[in-house]
């Protein structure tokens, strides 16, 4: 997911560094990216499906965020995937998360 979000221009960068001695997982560092005047990139993000409820949405039903101007984070069969990457490829999954 910080890979697509790095794709997209909302994050400058990502590491993931393996566990300290004692820690349980790996650790994950983004790096947010501001525009000239501090302004923010990411103006927000909801998560969408939730353990409790999923939603999926076919290729031709996939949503658009602000219309367009933000990104749907889709989990398909050929990985995670933008929303205009699913409909150029013609294929549908859970809805995970909207970014604007």
């Amino acid at each position: 997911m910080a890979d697509i979000l790095q794709q997209e221009g909302y994050i400058s960068s990502y590491q993931v560094a393996d566990p300290v001695e004692g820690a349980v997982g790996k650790k994950l560092t983004i790096t947010l990216k501001y525009g000239p005047n501090r302004e923010r990139s990411i103006a927000g993000i909801r998560r969408i499906s939730k353990p409790g409820l999923r939603v999926y949405a076919k290729s031709n039903g996939l949503p658009k965020v602000l219309g367009g101007l933000g990104i749907a984070i889709i989990s398909t069969s050929q990985g995670l995937l933008t929303d205009r990457q699913a409909n150029q490829k013609g294929v549908g999954g859970e809805v995970l998360a909207y970014v604007w």
